[in-house]
């Protein structure tokens, strides 16, 4: 009997293979343009591919395969609840990268219990209209995380209104960033020196330490 069993392949064994690869297919496709395309791109940072691509993969099939548990959307919040209760328990993860984490969850589940609702171009359609928007925030709203670092500045002469120019070209040239906007903390006139804040855009590949 168990011979039979796995000799013999039904047309709905076939139907059922079919469609989970398309969907697998449709969510890793989904996953690497979020991921590689999109965040990898504009963070500088690779470190969580691993981790984004195997939780991607993980959900989808977990969810794909125990829909007949009939769960569908209480099973998929009680993901996202495993998931964050995981996050305390780990060492610390900047806001952006869980932000991606919790897009992928939300793309592997989509991908995975939309099987009675959308057909493949719907699907698409989700998939296109997610990644857009992503996109959208990254690239033409400029929504990228900010670092600041404090400078202790030894050219107080340069603090004056009239020199702001030669600051900014001579904290750039000393940090090797892009300054969006500085501020300045205190002065210590007794030792000719100044405690500056300085802000710029976050691209993963600073090594000063900020805060």
């Amino acid at each position: 009997m168990m011979i039979e069993q796995l000799t013999i392949i039904t047309s709905d064994q076939i139907d059922n293979l079919t469609t989970l690869t398309l969907r697998f297919a449709f969510n890793l496709v989904a996953t690497f343009v979020i991921v590689v395309l999109l965040y990898a791109r504009i963070s500088k940072r690779k470190e969580f591919y691993f981790s984004y691509f195997a939780i991607s993969i993980a959900v989808f099939l977990l969810v794909y395969l125990l829909e007949s548990v009939t769960l569908e959307l209480g099973f998929a919040l009680g993901l996202f609840a495993i998931f964050g209760i995981i996050r305390y328990r780990t060492d610390t993860i900047p806001p952006k990268e869980m932000t991606y984490l919790f897009i992928i969850i939300a793309v592997s589940v989509i991908n995975a219990l939309s099987k009675e609702y959308l057909g493949y171009m719907e699907l698409a359609f989700v998939n296109i209209l997610l990644i857009g928007a992503l996109w959208g925030l990254e690239n033409i709203l400029m929504m990228r995380p900010e670092n600041s670092v404090v400078i202790i500045y030894d050219k107080i002469k340069n603090l004056h209104k009239e020199n702001e120019t030669m600051l900014l070209e001579d904290l750039e040239e000393r940090t090797g960033v892009k300054i969006k906007r500085y501020h300045v903390e205190q002065i210590n006139y007794r030792r000719k020196v100044a405690e500056i804040t300085i802000f710029f855009d976050s691209n993963g590949n600073s090594k000063m330490e900020t805060k």
